[in-house]
This record gives structure tokens, C-alpha cells and sequence, in this order.
């Protein structure tokens, strides 16, 4: 078989692993648009054994916010999802003003 072959073959599961990925995302923002806040930025995806780990950031903006023109809230969340792309847990790990730059500690 020649370097065509290769080649074809390498893009074929590039694609594949494109759908992949992207379905994990939509999946992801689908459940936190239904159970949480939508997602502004997804900021990492990391594939292990046991499924993912996803770190979501939502814009957590409260009435007394908008009223008293005061900074918007960023509510930082780890999802962990099974095989299937379930999500089976997800807790905010942080709440902080969007002015204020992230934290090293925080983020991946």
C-alpha cells in the first residue's frame, strides 16, 4: 500500500476524532444549559480511563449585579464524564469577578 493509503487513513481518524470531541462538547453544553448556566468558554478537556474531565467557565450574573452595574461573576466548573459521555458529576470550583485575571492555581 502506498503513502496515499497513509495519508487517507491518518485524516480519516483525525475526522473521526473531530465528531468525537465535538460531541463531547455539545454534550457538555447541552447538560450545563439545562442544569447549570450556559457555558461561556469550555477552557480543557482531558480523556483518561475512566471517561473525561471537562473545566466549564459560566457568567453567574445576578439581578443585584446588573442593577448596581457591578462586575459579572465567573463560576468555574469541573464535569466529569463516563465512556458513554454522560455527565455523572460536576461541582463549581471557583467564583470570581471576570475583571480579575485567572488565578494559576485555578485552571489547567
Amino acid at each position: 500500500m502506498g503513502s496515499g493509503f497513509i495519508t487517507t487513513t491518518r485524516q480519516s481518524r483525525r475526522r473521526k476524532a473531530g465528531i468525537a470531541m465535538e460531541e463531547l462538547l455539545q454534550k457538555v453544553t447541552t447538560f450545563f444549559e439545562n442544569y447549570v448556566l450556559p457555558p461561556f468558554k469550555i477552557t480543557s478537556v482531558i480523556n483518561h480511563d475512566e471517561g473525561w474531565d471537562v473545566e466549564v467557565e459560566v457568567i453567574e450574573e445576578s439581578e443585584y449585579m446588573k442593577k448596581y452595574a457591578k462586575d459579572q461573576l465567573l463560576g468555574v466548573y469541573e464535569a466529569k464524564l463516563d465512556k458513554n459521555k454522560e455527565v455523572v458529576s460536576f461541582q463549581r470550583v471557583s467564583l470570581r469577578p471576570r475583571s480579575v485575571p485567572l488565578d494559576k492555581a485555578e485552571g489547567r
